[in-house]
């Protein structure tokens, strides 16, 4: 089959674009985007090897999304390491108050048009971080919690690193606010300008922080469970009960229902008798999206090796989100050996080798979406695709990642020592 138009700029077969991974071909080809630290002299010049961190995130549990999962994991990381933590999030019902023995303090929360939940600063927070006298202080999502903390942070000269997760001012232009896409920017560029150390997920993020004026930007990826996501989790079992014992191919999409996410743009997908697509998710467009995805399976929120069961199930997996500064889901489905179709733009251009582990498009084109799922489907090198998706993912450990992220600690705590004349 030739691809034309918006699946390749090339008039070429598809198997030149399966160019699957060689024994010269770099597996580990990320690796390079690493920052070097300079963790050693640090070291020699007095840092302690067992740091003293305050976590401050605009999202934490019960609430479950992708900040969450990050600080989850960098949590257990660091109680796995012995640094010590102090975590302040914002309050909901039922927030637990301590977490791995990790103290937790709350402040008030706010949402904005029931989209993001976001921290409200109170005076009591300088106290506290001065009689914590954390050595650095990790931002997550910072919006206006995190801007607060950071203002404290220059005063009391605690360096402080931010990662930048979360596209607000994306979502507001999906919602037609345009003066608030361009007065949540100007404030994102702010907040990431107060910042010793700014951390983006992609090089999309990393570009639109720069061009936004934020200095010292790099960066850091996401982890990956490779045990919870695998394809030895494949269930056909679950794929019949799914299907209704017919042989459809299965196309799977994991994520919050939410506008944003655009599931409208598989309506293509859905009139197809022989695709069966399966949503995975919750949030407050689900009762819309059942509406225009009717022959769709709606299977609700699923975490856990149920999660991991599903989409190790799915044939393809598909994202139509164009506000994502990474996207996990995508990671989650090529860890499990699952091509993926996603939108050629934002985060998913880092993580999708277009033509390798599945392909990049406009997925609001839908001549293109259902031409994208039906060559892979019916191509001779679909299951190398199905290999190549989990080899692309599986030196990415949440260890490895973390790892990573305390040597970025490292260098802001140099940086600030070095400013202060204490190492050379």
């Amino acid at each position: 089959m030739l691809l034309t138009g918006s699946l390749f700029v090339k008039r070429e077969t598809l198997n030149q674009y399966f160019t699957f991974y060689s024994g010269t071909r770099n597996l580990m080809g990320d690796l390079s985007d690493a920052h070097t630290p300079h963790s050693a002299t640090m070291i020699e010049s007095g840092t302690p090897a067992k740091l003293r961190i305050a976590v401050v995130t605009e999202a934490f549990l019960p609430q479950v999304n992708g900040v969450t999962n990050s600080v989850l994991r960098l949590l257990e990381y660091c109680k796995a390491q012995g640094h010590e933590v102090l975590i302040i999030a914002p309050e909901s019902e039922g927030a637990p108050t301590r977490y791995l023995d990790y103290k937790i303090k709350h402040v008030p929360s706010i949402s904005m048009k029931k989209l993001i939940p976001m921290g409200v600063p109170r005076k009591f927070l300088e106290p506290l971080l001065e009689g914590f006298a954390p050595d650095v202080i990790h931002l997550a999502s910072p919006i206006f919690l995190g801007h607060y903390v950071a203002r404290i942070a220059k005063r009391m000269d605690i360096p402080t690193v931010s990662v930048y997760q979360t596209d607000i001012a994306g979502f507001a232009r999906h919602y037609g606010l345009t003066i608030a896409h361009n007065t949540l920017k100007k404030w994102v560029s702010r907040i990431h300008q107060a910042s010793d150390i700014t951390l983006a997920p992609s090089k999309w993020a990393c570009r639109d922080l720069e061009t936004s004026g934020v200095k010292n930007v790099r960066l850091w990826k996401r982890g990956v469970d490779l045990v919870k996501f695998q394809p030895s989790r494949r269930d056909e079992s679950l794929r019949a009960n799914i299907t209704g014992e017919r042989d459809k191919f299965i196309v799977g999409y994991v994520g919050r229902l939410a506008n944003e996410k655009r599931l409208s743009d598989l309506a293509i997908l859905d009139q197809q008798k022989d695709i069966q697509l399966v949503i995975v998710g919750e949030g407050p467009a689900t009762a819309r999206f059942k509406k225009e995805l009717p022959n769709a399976r709606f299977v609700g929120y699923q975490s856990g090796t149920e999660l991991g069961r599903y989409v190790a199930s799915f044939d393809i997996f598909v994202h139509t989100g164009k506000h994502e500064t990474f996207c996990q889901a995508i990671q989650e489905a090529l860890a499990s050996g699952v091509p993926v179709i996603g939108p050629d733009s934002g985060g998913p251009v880092d993580l999708i080798d277009h033509g390798v582990t599945g392909l990049l498009i406009d997925t609001a084109d839908s001549h293109a979406l259902l031409e994208a799922v039906e060559t892979l489907r019916s191509h001779s090198s679909f299951d190398l695709m199905q290999i190549a998706a989990r080899r692309a993912v599986e030196h990415r450990t949440w260890d490895y990642i973390n790892a990573q992220l305390i040597e970025h600690y490292r260098d802001a705590i140099f940086e600030i020592s070095r400013k202060r004349g204490l190492v050379a």
